[in-house]
């Protein structure tokens, strides 16, 4: 396990299964965590894991701001970013994919742009930036019955690869090697798999900023390997 003693890194949707496993791997390796979720009830037992909590609706631009100002307000710049804002909504074929759905679903891109936009700059000056979205191998067979949680996560995919390109082009610009990676996991379902998440996302530091703009595939049978 990478030692992640100093790094600051924080988990967006930290509240769910997966959340809590990514707190107490990152925990583990020595890291900082600010937990984000929207309960500060819900938040109680993470802090009691020995991360900071923070309540903010991560898709209000404005509460992103108000984070990131308390963060740095307090010395924190941030190493690493895991999002794990997100959901499942579908069935019914393509009929059946009302716009209220969309809409819920559309909540976790909205949240990645503004916590990424927000705490970019953060990671592309940090000595070892890491940011991560669990994605869903649904984006490369999408089903009419989940047509827009498939076109979400395939934008949010987009979105990454963005951020993967920014990072080279800052270390380009600054005429330095780079030491950001944005990276994808896909799954084809989080359940039973939240801890090979975790640890996947903290063994991202030992990959180097080769890993910027690479999907990793976890899988129960073959672990964490290239999609």
């Amino acid at each position: 396990m990478p030692d992640l003693t100093g790094r600051t890194v924080l988990v967006a949707g930290a509240t769910s299964t997966v959340g809590h496993a990514a707190v107490r791997a990152l925990a583990e390796a020595g890291a900082r965590v600010v937990a984000v979720g929207r309960s500060e009830e819900r938040l109680a037992p993470l802090v009691a894991l020995g991360a900071r909590g923070e309540a903010a609706d991560l898709t209000d631009e404005a509460a992103v701001e108000a984070l990131a100002g308390r963060l740095h307000g307090d010395g924190l710049t941030v190493d690493g970013v895991l999002h794990l804002v997100g959901g499942w909504r579908g069935g019914g074929g393509l009929a059946g994919q009302t716009e209220a759905d969309y809409r819920v679903l559309e909540a976790s891109l909205t949240a990645l742009r503004h916590v990424s936009r927000e705490f970019f700059d953060d990671l592309a000056r940090s000595p070892a930036g890491r940011l991560a979205i669990v994605s869903s191998t649904a984006v490369e067979r999408p089903l009419a019955g989940g047509a827009s949680y498939a076109a979400v996560k395939a934008a949010s995919e987009a979105w990454v690869r963005a951020v993967a390109h920014g990072f080279e082009k800052h270390a380009r610009d600054a005429g330095e090697p780079g030491h950001a990676a944005a990276v994808v996991l896909r799954v084809t379902s989080l359940r039973g798999l939240e801890e090979a998440v975790a640890g996947t996302f903290v063994g991202l530091w030992d990959a180097g900023a080769e890993a910027n703009g690479s999907a990793v595939r976890i899988s129960a049978d073959e672990g964490a390997g290239e999609a």
